[in-house]
């Protein structure tokens, strides 16, 4: 079993789904509490309000409990964020929602934190690491790159390499952002003036750069 895939015997036994979200939950506020190292499975179950036994029983490891909270996470995530209407050609009104909802997103205490935790584990897990590229910010690339692609044959866009002026775009929107937080230079996220700034120079350069003229 991957550190990320639920266990056997809660999938086989067909269990509470509502003790499931109350343990994932209570595990959720440990972790971010403690990090993942210092959190232990007997914290993660007072927390959760329930046994030791009962936690044993929906998951078999801290792996297993850590890895299934970033699973749900970050289909969310993408869902959310990257619903793009492929038939809206105003690119720079797409762009602009896009980059305002991702940086409000990631730009936020609780979300830091997990994600100096998920690179904290990668480099003993790398399963990790790799499971959760693939399931955010590589899906997220490839439904914007997905996006740009269908501008580009519609005549919007002129763009050589969707992938790469993706993943340009979706970095530039958080510029100066999420790296203060991320490394502990500040501990207040950005207000939305300051995002609106960054994402706002991020949808002109990429306009300037792929926009028909």
């Amino acid at each position: 079993m991957t550190v990320l895939e639920a266990p056997e015997t809660a999938r086989a036994d067909g269990l509470d789904s509502g003790k499931r979200a109350q343990i994932l939950e209570g595990a959720r506020a440990v972790f971010l509490k403690r990090g993942f190292d210092a959190a232990s499975m007997g914290e993660i179950a007072r927390q959760a309000g329930v046994s030791k036994g009962t936690l044993y029983v929906y998951f078999a490891s801290k792996e297993d409990l850590f890895g299934a909270i970033v699973q749900a996470q970050c289909p969310l995530q993408a869902e959310q964020v990257f619903a793009l209407d492929a038939e809206d050609h105003d690119v720079a009104g797409v762009l602009t929602r896009l980059g305002m909802q991702l940086a409000s997103a990631l730009c936020r205490v609780e979300r830091v934190s997990a994600l100096r935790t998920i690179i904290a584990i990668s480099e003993r897990m790398p399963e990790f690491g790799q499971r959760f590229y693939e399931a955010g910010p590589a899906t997220g690339i490839a439904r914007l790159a997905r996006y740009l692609e269908v501008q580009v044959a519609a005549g919007v866009l002129a763009i050589d390499d969707p992938e790469v002026a993706a993943s340009q775009f979706l970095e530039s929107c958080l510029a100066t952002l999420l790296k203060p937080m991320l490394f502990g230079a500040t501990a207040e996220p950005p207000g939305e003036p300051r995002i609106a700034h960054v994402v706002g120079m991020a949808v002109r350069t990429l306009m300037a750069a792929y926009g028909k003229r």
